[in-house]
């Protein structure tokens, strides 16, 4: 089993994801929670849609439908993964959510990061996470970035707190998106040789870690509740797409000449924002990182 691959076709190491869009039943109710509880500053709202972010810096897209949850396994998001700056950003977190009975569903120590888990009311996954510093990552010569589920040291993430809690930190990112897909295999394929990234770490069929540059994962996707599962459909909640920032529009250019040779279909706005399917039926995007 090949643990780490780096194709030919490489993406900017500069690129990142950037956003993720969410469409829900309860717009209010979403922008009070994610605000109050998680984190996030509410940018823009309007009737049917709204604006969160860290900063003046958009990473959460909430748009209004009129729908349903899904009944049965589908495709989409596993869980949107806010990066914080330091540790003592962590366990800031870390008391909110203690103190307001967030919907804390577990903690945990990945080697190269701690991180927390949350469920939102419409039962979308978060991760609030921070990065150890590089030294203690486990990085391979091939690039293999190993991850493990070990216990989080809580009372060293609450005695790094300094207890002023305002939010996240202006400089927050989404620092991953973790997926939900239908086939592993594929979603490697896709990602690794149409769009690009690197895979930084191998669970066989059952999960896979892909990044740009030297990090260790910034898209995760399993099968874990998933195998063989359809999209969701427009009327059901959950992921509506997610973004990649890239550095310049040289790069989206570059971008949109690679999927052209492959025969790729994707759309490329005016602005030069690039929108394509995975094989597992998720939109998702390259734009230009906001100044």
């Amino acid at each position: 089993m090949t643990n780490a691959i780096i194709p030919e076709f490489q993406l900017d190491e500069k690129t990142h994801p950037g956003n993720v869009a969410l469409k829900v039943n309860n717009l209010q109710k979403m922008i009070a929670f994610y605000t109050q509880i998680i984190g996030l500053k509410l940018l823009q709202q309007e009737t049917q849609q709204a604006v969160l972010g860290a900063g003046s810096t958009p990473l959460l897209y909430l748009f209004q439908i009129n729908g349903q949850r899904a009944a049965q396994q589908r495709t989409g998001l596993y869980h949107t993964a806010f990066l914080l700056p330091t540790r003592k950003d962590l366990g800031n977190a870390l008391i909110r959510y203690v103190s307001t009975n967030a919907p804390l569903s577990g903690a945990a120590d990945h080697i190269y990061s701690e991180a927390l888990y949350l469920t939102d009311p419409e039962g979308n996954g978060i991760e609030v996470y921070h990065d150890k510093p590089r030294s203690e990552w486990i990085i391979k010569e091939d690039g293999e970035i190993p991850s493990d589920t070990l216990e989080m040291d809580v009372e060293g993430v609450l005695k790094a707190a300094d207890q002023k809690w305002t939010g996240f930190p202006d400089n927050t990112m989404v620092g991953h998106i973790h997926l939900s897909v239908s086939d592993v295999n594929q979603t490697q394929d896709f990602y690794t040789k149409i769009l690009g990234l690197s895979l930084k770490f191998n669970f066989g069929d059952a999960a896979k870690f892909l990044a740009t540059g030297g990090y260790h994962h910034h898209i995760g996707a399993n099968v874990w509740m998933s195998r063989n599962a359809a999209p969701l459909a427009q009327n059901e909640t959950g992921l509506k797409y997610y973004s990649f920032y890239v550095p310049d529009s040289a790069e989206l250019d570059r971008i949109a000449e690679h999927l052209t040779s492959l025969s790729i279909e994707f759309e490329q706005a005016d602005n030069g924002q690039i929108t394509y399917i995975d094989p597992s039926g998720i939109q998702g995007r390259f734009e230009i990182q906001p100044s």
